[in-house]
């Protein structure tokens, strides 16, 4: 349902046009979402805004974004408990990524998995939970069944090809649910 661009490092100049680029090849049912800058979804027309754990806040963002016109824009927050997801959800945001679920790379020493308990409560909070952290397709039967709105995945789409199909599958475990 969306595409996140998030390109630590780039120059606001390329990051612009690498969502430039996104939502011009995406279709047009597929939201294009901006990590963490709200200026860029406006510059390149994107459907909305992920925000870090510790970036902005939401409410503000929500005031700016719904002024604007052209229809309410997507509000996301990278969450890691489920207080974080109750506060994104009472502040106003359309959903919440929530993880690491599973042992990643990327959180290694750094963050332990939230495991599959904390992943039903997070979706018992009633705001749309994405999974993400070591999500892959030996485990999103996993996630399908916490109840989870979706799932989120990096490592897993490093090969596009072997990746698509496997998500294919994944897609009709949601369809089946």
């Amino acid at each position: 349902d969306a595409l996140q661009v998030r390109c630590k490092g780039c120059s606001d100049r390329d990051l612009l046009a690498l969502t430039t680029e996104a939502r011009s090849a995406a279709p047009e049912k597929l939201a294009i979402l901006v990590n963490a800058r709200p200026d860029i979804v406006l510059a390149a027309g994107a459907q909305g805004v992920h925000l870090p754990a510790a970036g902005l806040p939401i409410a503000p963002v929500r005031r700016a974004l719904d002024a604007l016109p052209g229809g309410p824009l997507l509000i996301g927050r990278s969450t890691h408990s489920v207080e974080e997801i109750r506060l994104a959800r009472d502040q106003g945001a359309d959903f919440a990524l929530f993880g690491p679920v599973f042992e990643t790379p990327s959180k290694a020493g750094r963050m332990a998995p939230r495991g599959l308990r904390l992943l039903t409560a997070a979706v018992a909070t009633g705001l749309p939970v994405l999974a993400l952290g070591g999500v892959d397709a030996s485990n999103a039967r996993q996630i399908v069944d916490c109840g989870a709105s979706g799932l989120a995945a990096i490592r897993w789409f490093e090969d596009p090809v072997a990746g698509g199909a496997q998500f294919q599958a994944v897609l009709r475990l949601w369809q089946a649910a």
